[in-house]
């Protein structure tokens, strides 16, 4: 299936105008799997364009990019912080990081910077939306977890989980296991699910073993955002693949227009489902195809 989506993707990069061409340094925050998909995809992709690629991956990026680079992709946080540290005005594609942690970096980064795109790993709301109401249809209640930097960052989602008959309820949740329990707690009985969002502070690697089994205690599904969470125990996620992200990327390097400045969503999405944990919750759901067949016409249809 990846192998598929990577020829489709590579097909459509070369029936595309290319506007020009020129050299860029890949930056990755380190050599683990996730990043290597993405600088494989990435490569791939553009093979055959004009654009030649160097990669740095594992050592901090020291000092701008030389003239004769057109252009920086970073791949994960560390990768734009370090190369955000070193200066320069060479522009910047990030990738492969929440919209959460894009946010905090660029406040710690002072200007001047260069200009700056960032394709996002958080879904839109409206894509998320779509996805719960094909998922669990009977499921209207939705619950999240507030952290510090995500609080005041609900009522568009809201309001598009509404625009689908989804309601949407919240609790903050300090960052140590107890408050976080706590919140937990108090959230799972007013809802039907939780859905778990990009949020390094809350959805860290120490806490999700607790999140899981508090949930599962609940009998509340858990919707997650990356695949590695299903595998942990996460009934389902809607997210978005190194590989498809790399395509997305291409697109932009190769497209006729200039590059848009802040972040934007990922355009493309890949749907897990932990059957085994639908059997443990007395959940009958869909297979991933049905249901991105009918986020997809329901999209046509808008």
């Amino acid at each position: 299936m990846r192998r598929f989506a990577l020829l489709a993707l590579i097909l459509l990069v070369i029936m595309m105008p290319t506007a020009w061409a020129g050299s860029i340094i890949l930056v990755l925050s380190d050599e683990s799997a996730p990043y290597a998909e993405f600088s494989s995809a990435l490569h791939e992709t553009l093979r055959g364009s004009g654009w030649h690629i160097a990669t740095r991956a594992r050592a901090p990026f020291s000092g701008p990019a030389s003239p004769r680079h057109d252009l920086i992709v970073t791949a994960g946080s560390q990768a734009l912080r370090n190369v955000l540290a070193s200066g320069g005005s060479t522009p910047v594609i990030a990738t492969l990081l929440p919209r959460q942690s894009y946010e905090q970096i660029i406040a710690d980064s002072p200007p001047p910077r260069p200009r700056l795109t960032a394709i996002t790993l958080d879904q839109p709301g409206s894509r998320q939306a779509s996805f719960l109401r094909h998922l669990l249809p009977d499921h209207k209640r939705v619950g999240i977890l507030l952290s510090e930097e995500t609080r005041g960052s609900t009522t568009l989602l809201r309001q598009q989980l509404s625009a689908v008959g989804l309601s949407l309820d919240s609790e903050s949740a300090s960052d140590n296991p107890g408050g976080l329990l706590g919140a937990l707690n108090a959230l799972l009985p007013r809802v039907q699910l939780l859905l778990a969002e990009p949020d390094g502070t809350i959805y860290k690697r120490d806490n999700i073993k607790a999140i899981l089994v508090t949930s599962y205690r609940h009998q509340r599904p858990v919707v997650a955002y990356s695949a590695a969470f299903v595998k942990a125990g996460a009934f389902a996620a809607l997210y978005t693949t190194p590989t498809q992200i790399a395509g997305q990327t291409a697109e932009l390097i190769l497209g006729s227009t200039p590059l848009p400045v802040g972040a934007i969503p990922p355009s493309m999405f890949a749907i897990s489902i932990n059957q085994n944990v639908a059997h443990a919750l007395g959940l009958g759901v869909p297979d991933e195809i049905t249901i991105r067949q009918g986020m997809l016409a329901e999209r046509e249809s808008r």
